[in-house]
């Protein structure tokens, strides 16, 4: 191949490795090493006669390939329920399908009725909230600032650092609940850092989510006269 230039297939691989390099999803840096070893594979076969490295490349190729088949049969055989499935996509939607079926495991599902508080203001959360049916009510110093409706995240805020909250969370009607206790959650977490990171994910766009809300309320607030 005398019109062959190695150099691109260096550099695609290197790029690959380096993008692979802020991947937190343990599949999604299987599927960069593969990519990066295929981008690779003809600078092995043919710069010469180096049979050691395209051995090499070559293996890295396949290991990572049959790992990902292995990760993808695992996935398929996990089942959700629909209420679970709707937990997943809304919040732990960074989250492979088993790695997602392993946190949801952590906590479990309630039904609670109308008046339960979930949160008190001033105390560390007790654990992390899904409401999956109903609604709830935030309170500060007894007056309502806000509503929850079904499928929002409460005590996402303060959870993982044990921080007080900043408002009473009390439900506003009978209610389907999952719920992982504050201590447990943490110490899973700290057990599997690369859940965290797709946790956090999920946690930020609740809040944003929450803010956005809180803004619109403000905005459509009769202006006093």
């Amino acid at each position: 191949m005398a019109n062959f230039d190695s150099a691109w297939f260096l550099y695609g691989a290197l790029l690959l490795l380096l993008a692979t390099s802020f991947v937190v999803r343990i599949d999604y840096v299987r599927m960069g090493l593969a990519a990066a070893a295929l981008v690779a594979l003809p600078l092995a076969l043919f710069r010469g006669p180096d049979v050691g490295s395209s051995l090499l490349v070559i293996a890295i190729l396949v290991v990572n390939i049959g790992i990902l088949a292995r990760l993808w049969l695992r996935g398929a055989k996990v089942r959700f329920t629909a209420e679970e499935e709707e937990l997943r996509r809304q919040h732990f939607a960074g989250l492979g399908p088993v790695p997602a079926r392993h946190l949801i495991d952590q906590g479990h599902w309630i039904s609670a009725r109308r008046g339960e508080v979930l949160i008190r203001e001033n105390q560390a959360a007790p654990s992390l909230f899904y409401l999956g049916e109903g609604q709830a009510t935030i309170l500060r110093d007894g007056i309502e600032v806000g509503k929850l409706s079904e499928g929002a995240l409460i005590g996402e805020a303060t959870v993982l650092d044990g921080a007080h909250a900043t408002g009473t969370v009390l439900l506003g009607s009978n209610a389907r609940l999952w719920f992982v206790p504050a201590t447990a959650l943490r110490a899973y977490l700290a057990a599997n850092p690369d859940i965290a990171s797709a946790l956090h994910e999920g946690f930020a766009r609740a809040l944003r989510g929450k803010l956005a809300s809180a803004n619109t309320r403000i905005a459509d607030r009769p202006l006093p006269s």
